[in-house]
């Protein structure tokens, strides 16, 4: 597993102080994707077997995908992003 950064340390610490501080756990969590084609199946994997929305681009090049996950806490939501996030290609919403 690659190393984060110290930059990328403090953003994701950051990130979880944020949802800490926001949300109340267990909570529904909304997850926002776009994904290239080749990377569907793998974001889709991330998920696991929950209901998953899907739209095309305009231009058909890309797939938005939407679900809600019951989160625990904000370490599983973190995991969510970092799994989804070495997807090639994908950019979180």
């Amino acid at each position: 597993m690659q190393q984060l950064s110290k930059k990328d340390q403090t953003w994701w610490l950051n990130f979880q102080s944020l949802l800490d501080d926001q949300m109340e756990w267990p909570s529904e969590y909304l997850f926002k994707f776009i994904v290239p084609h080749v990377g569907v199946e793998a974001l889709k994997a991330v998920f696991g077997k929950v209901e998953i929305h899907e739209r095309l681009s305009r231009k058909g090049n890309y797939i938005s995908i939407t679900t809600r996950m019951e989160m625990h806490s904000s370490d599983e939501v973190i995991a969510i992003y970092k799994a989804a996030g070495a997807i090639d290609g994908v950019i979180s919403l």
